[in-house]
Parts: C-alpha cells; structure tokens; sequence
C-alpha cells in the first residue's frame, strides 16, 4: 500500500491481481474503479471552441471518458461558412461522446460549461440533432432535456470544472448527487462543532472512543489514511470504518482523486463543491458526527488541549 509497480499488460487480455487480503476499502474502490459509470451520478462538459472534455464526477474522483479536439477556422469578413460547417461537426463528436461514455439511467444532472455562448450553441444544436435523428440513444436525450444545466467556465479543460461546479446557479440542481454529499457532511461537522459541541469530535482516539458507545452518526475520513506504510495503522482505520458501517453509520471517504479536492469550500449560497479533503486532514484525517452528546469526551479533549498549552 503506498508503493508503486510497473508491469506491462496488453489491451483486452485478462489478469489476475492478488495479495493476501483485500480490506472492504480496497474492494469498495476496485469496484468502484472497474466501473466508475455505474456509481457517477454527475456528468460534466467542459468546452470550448474546438476542445471537450467529457467527465465522470464521482464522490471520490473525476475521471476524463473523451477529450474531443478539432481545429476551427476563424471566422472571415462577410463570410462564416467555414467555421459554422466545422463546429457543426465538432459539435456532432460532443453529442456523440457523450451518448456513448454517458449512462443517463445513472446521470442525474449533467453540466455544460464553457466561455462564452459556446454552452448555449451546443445545447440548441444538441436538442435540434436528437429531434431529427434515427438513433434511438440520441433521440432519447430529449427525454433527458432537464437534466442539463449551463453554466460558465472560463476554458474548455478539465480545471475548468471546478470553477463551473462552484457556481452557485447549479447548487439546487446538484444538491442530491452523491459528490455533493461529502460537502454536505464536512459543513454539518463544522456546523455541529460551533453549535453542539459534545456532539463533534476529530482525531482517531476521540473517534474510536465514540464508536465504541455506538454514538457515530456520519464519520468522515480521508483516503490517505488508508495509505500509511503501516500495516497496523492501516488495519485500525479499515476497522474503524467497519465498526461505524456495522452500526448503521455513514461513512464518508474523501479522496485527493478529486478534481476540486485541494481547498475546501462552503455548502452555502456561494458554492456547491469542492471536496475538501485538504481540510479534512488539518483535522488529523478523521472526524465524527454523533448521534448523541457526549460530553465526557469533550471534557477529555479540553483537557487533553490545556495539558498541551502547559507544556508549550
């Protein structure tokens, strides 16, 4: 865990990956990783003129499905028919991408950002071609008109998505996807912290401590704790997170895979997104929502702080 190997592998030749034990972290991510479609409720398009990138949003990472790229003729004086014909065509491959790479029996919003009005423009040429087309899968993305939300970016690549998921114009639309919920669960924390203390605590001890009276509710935890050198250390999160599943808690992983998983940000009015897993490990990596005060804990954790302001 934490190393790294390299072995060539040859395309649509099946392999065998072992080792002795799998934890339920590792198989939940293979799983998740074998096929990202079936899980990733958000789909995102973030384009510009002559360059798309078709992403996957998931709670854990932002995969690329296809990256389309074509060379637009600039427009000339008195004239637009070559640059109309070849973003015509361009976005002909857009639509065809995403019917291919998007599944919209997951999807439930999908986001069209980009500079401009290249969003607009491709949005009306998307809707005209799937009324005109024979193919069942494109004439079937008028069934899914409302789930698509524009939304502005300043480019067409892939960083670009986090500026258009910090809109706060898509906040009401995402609220329910699964990738928003890690926000969710992180402003709740924090929330809880300010307001019921005893009921919000960090650090593994603390953690395990509640866990042991049944009193997790939510525990967040980043992935990079699952990570560690140390194969104990390793066995005691995956344990952890077991333990709080066992009791009908919710787990949530933050990972570092994500496209907006370097700075934390607010579910208010102001944004939906980002991730915050860079914010999550100032906490130590792991943190608690309980179901139920616990103010012996809290009493521990003051003491614990003003033993350390002693010794500095």
């Amino acid at each position: 865990m934490g190393a790294y190997h390299t072995i060539d592998l040859e395309l649509n030749r099946a392999f065998t990956l072992g080792k002795q034990e799998w934890d339920s972290v590792a198989q939940d991510r293979l799983d998740l990783a074998c096929d990202p479609s079936q899980r990733a409720d958000l789909a995102a398009i973030v384009m510009q003129e002559g360059l798309a990138h078709i992403c996957l949003v998931t709670s854990s990472m932002t995969l690329v499905r296809a990256r389309i790229e074509n060379t637009i003729p600039r427009k000339k004086r008195g004239s637009c028919t070559q640059h109309d014909k070849a973003m015509n065509k361009f976005y002909e491959q857009v639509v065809q991408g995403l019917v291919r790479h998007i599944n919209f029996n997951v999807v439930k919003a999908v986001l069209v950002a980009s500079p401009g009005f290249v969003k607009e423009q491709f949005c009306h040429y998307m809707f005209q071609m799937a009324t005109t087309s024979e193919d069942k899968e494109t004439r079937a993305l008028l069934e899914h008109r409302p789930k698509f939300v524009m939304v502005h970016s300043s480019s067409g690549h892939k960083q670009a998505l986090r500026e258009a998921l910090s809109d706060p114009a898509v906040a009401s639309r995402l609220a329910d996807t699964k990738a928003a919920g890690e926000v969710k669960a992180l402003d709740a924390f924090y929330n809880m912290l300010q307001n019921e203390p005893a009921r919000a605590f960090y650090g593994i001890n603390h953690t395990e401590r509640a866990n042991e009276a049944q009193a997790i509710e939510t525990l967040l935890i980043s992935d990079s704790l699952f990570r560690s050198r140390d194969l104990q250390t390793r066995r005691r999160y995956v344990k952890l997170v077991d333990s709080v599943r066992e009791n009908c808690g919710d787990v949530k992983i933050f990972s570092s895979l994500h496209i907006s998983g370097e700075r934390r940000t607010m579910m208010t009015q102001r944004a939906i997104f980002p991730v915050p897993v860079a914010e999550l490990s100032q906490l130590s990596g792991i943190a608690a929502i309980l179901r139920f005060p616990m103010p012996d804990l809290e009493e521990e954790e003051a003491q614990e702080t003003s033993s350390d302001d002693d010794n500095t």
